[in-house]
């Protein structure tokens, strides 16, 4: 079941969120529904606020009045999220409920994807992907957490640091 799970967008109350993801988790539990709702996600930023005492760091969220529900949809799962309190429906047309698009997901950030990273700082490595493909450089800088890594490329005779993700690099077999 957990290849059909699909994220959709329901549509809350302004300042609901929160109580709308834990009632849909409580109803969840309580109905043995784990198969079909997987997750209840309300996408948040970190960022840093200027008062007047000073900076100031605080998460917000990055779609108000709105949480994402990853599940399969069913009529019993399409009434439980839509029947809590606080929820207006569903983002698509009428009352049929548009799952996100993999693109859209990935855009989001909601759904961290895992990449084996197979080199490190200093080795040689190959684009593959994206419009450097094919140039070859040396791996300068790796930050997993954001899922990026800096590599230096030669290009008209001078070298250029080129930000790209984990996944479109990869190893050069010397």
């Amino acid at each position: 079941m957990a290849e059909n799970a699909k994220w959709y967008v329901a549509h809350t109350y302004s300042g609901y969120e929160n109580t709308v993801a834990a009632s849909i988790e409580k109803a969840v539990e309580n109905r043995g529904m784990r198969d079909l709702i997987f997750e209840v996600n309300i996408p948040m930023e970190t960022v840093t606020e200027i008062t007047d005492n000073g900076p100031k760091t605080v998460d917000r969220k990055v779609f108000p009045g709105y949480v994402l529900v990853k599940m399969v949809m069913t009529d019993e799962t399409w009434h439980l999220v839509r029947n809590v309190r606080g929820v207006t429906g569903f983002v698509g047309s009428g009352n049929k409920a548009i799952p996100l698009t993999d693109e859209e997901v990935a855009a989001m950030g909601v759904e961290k994807k895992e990449v084996v990273v197979g080199y490190e700082v200093g080795d040689r490595v190959k684009i593959t992907d994206g419009p450097m493909a094919s140039f070859l450089g040396a791996v300068e800088e790796l930050d997993l957490e954001r899922g990026k890594v800096r590599v230096v490329v030669e290009m008209f005779g001078r070298e250029t640091p080129v930000e790209l993700e984990l996944d479109q690099v990869e190893r050069l077999d010397d």
